[in-house]
């Protein structure tokens, strides 16, 4: 590869741009001079020539002395915050702080700072440095600086420390069900999981065996299905990820349906869902939206009592612009379908001249996305509520995907935030050797920093707002991110830097704030220290049985007394097939037969064998597995136990073990190939297994069951 030009290298480092990684094998990487380029036009940077990149370079140090302070200061509490500002050289500054509940406070102490001063077009620009106190308490403040005639202020946050553990799950160790809502269904449920299935899950594994968490998939929005393109199944591919889903809704849960003259439709539209459903191998969304939208619409027309306009009022109000947003791009998307790349020019951007007057010829319309969203907040209110009055120090968890659609809600609304021309993803690793383009648009962070971190405070304020706690899928992603240009292969990537300390620290902050803990999700490629920041930071990490292998020595399984305490510990993943699948080679198979190996078939076989062999050894060994027992279903069970016998405060029961389930939800690197996020729950034989079923299961209670007793204290 032709050696990189030192501009180019100084422009990517001064961006944060890699210009070589290290891959999951250790070989070390140099990035494409193409993939630099078209990383930093992403950022608004042009970088194809020398000239470009001199005058990049220029106006980068010009603009840093420009702004007279910083766009975000972030620290944390306990410690002096130090920053700068930039003055007319000589010219004194007066720098005080207005914390978020008004109060001013005046002790702001300058220190010395010898940075010369800069030609800024003929006037020099002085930079002072000021040192904040080690007393302020956590939350989103404001610093202002006066000089002269000219005055400014800027964002302060004050983050946790340590974040840590909720006090009311104390220092037990818990364990909890995770379960993709949408394969959960009941009799009652419109073909598709719902929020009440999932209360009643909560409230079954909480009273009866002692959960106190239930991790679900994330319930973000999904473009609504149109005349040409069904409704996106993957919960890691929402429309927005502030809002939710309102396939997810018991439509009679929603109290006005008391008043509803037709409740006889109603009930025939379930029962033809429930009729169709029975019939299909797969989750139909599209079906099941198509149904529950007409008997919404129904409900959305009856009026509402005096009390209840007052709450609709209250949720409209605290959601403000981005829900109007929302709801706007939903009602479009229905008439012009769910790109917004492709309608009009003067509706491709929340402020272009025709979407204000789309809003007023079409008001009924919009107001019955806000009313969706108003209805499933209330229903996902009535979940953590019944989950913890069962008995859960948590509740629900909810799951944060990395990212959106391209063409959805958040990405149309939140645009100017977010980098055109690329793409998140992964670089190759062990389970997924060709990479993984998630087509994502990814945060700009340069203007996260200055929106000063505003659309990123209020996701995970969101997400948070009827949950105990979250998983954040690819956590490493508020490090550095995946970034591929546009119509490249995964392998053609780099990774580009986030400001971790000011992400990580919102994270804890909102959770502090919510009483939550916070669980990231740091399997495959990641650095060391990123995990060493989180366990400093009071973040859980993650820790899947199948990767948890002793890497310094013989390559075995790491033995459960060495595992991590501060994490999240699971058998499998949604990624993986159920543990069942696992132990039958199912997913060497799958690969093989879509095509994603990069080695022959039998050598994959031959190598899981290996794997799962020493596996078998080691729970011998521990006498949780008898010589020659092997039957699936003992062998899970002494799988969990193991996990049991790991330190990890938080252990997770994957739903489709505790039935015997075979089929994965998602294979990476696939869309249509395979029926991704579409597999409901079955029992061993392939059959479904509906809720009310799983309650009375013997396969189920023995499992959580074993899990419960095995990490119970000592009486």
């Amino acid at each position: 590869m032709t050696e990189l030009a030192p501009s180019l290298v100084e422009l990517a480092r001064r961006f944060g741009i890699a210009t070589e990684y290290q891959d999951w094998t250790g070989r070390r990487v140099l990035v494409p001079e193409a993939t630099l380029v078209a990383v930093l036009a992403a950022l608004g940077v042009a970088a194809g020539t020398e000239r470009e990149r001199n005058a990049a370079l220029t106006a980068h140090r010009r603009s840093y002395w420009e702004r007279r302070m910083p766009a975000t200061i972030v620290g944390r509490t306990g410690e002096q915050i130090r920053f700068w500002v930039h003055v007319t050289h000589g010219d004194p500054a007066q720098v005080w702080l207005q914390l978020e509940d008004g109060t001013v406070r005046g002790e702001v102490q300058q220190v010395d700072n010898f940075t010369p001063p800069f030609d800024l077009d003929g006037r020099w620009v002085g930079e002072a440095s000021f040192v904040l106190p080690a007393d302020l308490p956590l939350g989103y403040h404001r610093v202002h600086l006066r000089s002269g005639d000219a005055e400014t202020s800027t964002a302060l946050i004050v983050t946790p420390d340590w974040l840590g553990l909720p006090e009311r799950l104390g220092a037990r160790r818990a364990w909890g069900l995770a379960a993709q809502l949408y394969s959960v269904r009941s009799r009652q449920s419109w073909g598709i999981g719902d929020l009440t299935d999932l209360a009643d899950l909560a409230v079954w594994s909480a009273f009866r065996h002692g959960a106190d968490y239930l991790l679900v998939n994330p319930l973000h929005a999904a473009a609504p299905p149109g005349p040409a393109s069904p409704m996106e199944p993957s919960p890691y591919l929402p429309t927005s990820r502030r809002f939710v889903n309102p396939i997810y809704l018991r439509v009679e849960a929603i109290p006005e349906i008391a008043d509803l003259t037709k409740r006889g439709r109603v009930r025939r539209l379930r029962s033809e869902v429930q009729r169709r459903a029975g019939k299909l191998d797969a989750i139909d969304r599209d079906g099941a939206w198509a149904a529950k939208r007409a008997a919404l619409k129904l409900l959305h027309e009856v009026p509402r009592s005096a009390g209840r306009e007052l709450a609709y009022a209250a949720f409209r109000d605290r959601e403000g612009t981005p829900l109007d947003d929302f709801a706007t791009w939903c009602a479009l998307a229905e008439e012009y379908g769910d790109d917004w790349h492709r309608w009009p020019e003067s509706l491709r951007h929340p402020d272009a001249a025709g979407v204000a007057g789309f809003a007023e010829r079409n008001p009924d319309a919009i107001d019955f996305h806000r009313w969706l969203q108003w209805q499933l907040d209330d229903q996902l209110a009535a979940a953590q509520s019944q989950a913890t009055r069962a008995g859960m120090a948590l509740g629900i968890m909810a799951d944060l995907a990395v990212g959106v659609h391209p063409d959805g809600a958040d990405a149309w609304a939140m645009q100017d935030a977010m980098a055109p021309g690329v793409t998140a993803g992964a670089p190759p690793d062990e389970f997924n050797q060709l990479g993984q383009d998630w087509s994502q648009p990814p945060w700009r962070p340069d203007r996260l920093d200055e929106r000063e971190y505003r659309p990123f405070r209020a996701l995970i304020r969101a997400v948070l707002r009827h949950a105990g706690g979250v998983r954040i899928d690819h956590i490493i992603g508020l490090f550095r991110l995946w970034w591929i240009p546009r119509g490249a292969p995964p392998t053609q990537g780099t990774y580009v830097r986030y400001d971790h300390e000011a992400m990580i620290g919102i994270v804890a902050l909102e959770a502090h704030r919510a009483g939550a803990l916070v669980v990231g999700e740091d399997l495959g490629t990641v650095e060391p220290w990123v995990r060493d920041y989180l366990l400093l930071r009071g973040v859980l990490g993650t820790s899947i049985l199948w990767f948890e292998l002793d890497r310094e020595g013989n390559g075995g399984p790491l033995q459960a007394e060495r595992w991590r305490e501060y994490c999240l510990s699971s058998v499998t993943t949604h990624d993986l097939p159920p543990t069942a699948g696992y132990l039958a080679g199912d997913h060497v198979r799958l690969r093989d037969s879509l095509g994603l190996l990069t080695r022959p078939v039998d050598d994959e076989l031959a190598a899981d064998r290996a794997e799962l062999e020493a596996w078998m050894a080691e729970l011998r060994r521990v006498g949780l597995l008898g010589e020659g027992e092997d039957d699936p279903e003992h062998v899970v069970l002494a799988l969990y136990r193991y996990l049991a016998r790991t330190p990890s405060r938080l252990l997770g029961v994957a739903l489709p073990d505790a039935v015997g389930d075979r089929r994965t939800q998602n294979q990476p690197g696939t869309t249509d190939e395979y029926p991704n996020w579409r597999v409901p729950l079955t029992g061993p034989d392939g059959r479904p297994v509906l809720l009310e079923d799983l309650f009375t299961d013997r396969r189920a209670t023995t499992l959580v069951e074993a899990v419960r007793v095995a990490i119970a204290p000592p009486a």
